[in-house]
């Protein structure tokens, strides 16, 4: 099973600073932690992503586009950063993010789907292929 697991922005986070000098310590324990899930063979991605300023969000309506640039006022509604992981369990997943070196604030775990649990929807099996084959060459530019 696979999970995303969701680091919420916080006021840090959103901050003009960014990761400053006095972050030494919360980095050397998260680059021990990630070594750790590296080693478990647990993680499959992971990354920080910057402030919501250097963003935008692309609004949907029909067939109009609306660019909206950042920053984001609501900081509880946005995502500082994300892991991919590889677990057998929800409850494995919880039990490696317990461990996490976070002092506060709210880390949120969601199952990513497996293109198996869209077979209903693909009876002739086409798309799953389809989706085997963007795997394979995403894998292979990468």
């Amino acid at each position: 099973m696979r999970f995303m697991v969701i680091v919420k922005a916080d006021a840090k986070s959103e901050s003009e600073k960014g990761p400053s000098a006095g972050d030494e310590k919360l980095f050397a324990e998260m680059g021990k932690y990630n070594e750790e899930l590296v080693k478990a063979g647990v993680m499959l991605a992971g990354e920080g992503l910057h402030p919501s300023r250097k963003g935008a969000r692309v609004r949907f309506e029909g067939d109009r586009r609306t660019v909206v640039d950042g920053p984001f006022a609501e900081t509880k509604e946005l995502v500082a950063g994300f892991w991919l992981w590889q677990v057998k369990s929800r409850e494995e997943a919880i039990a490696w993010l317990k461990r996490a070196p976070f002092r506060e604030g709210e880390v949120e775990i969601r199952q990513v789907y497996e293109t198996e649990e869209f077979a209903a929807a693909d009876p002739s099996g086409e798309l799953r292929k389809q989706e085997d084959r963007l795997r394979a060459e995403m894998a292979a530019r990468h």
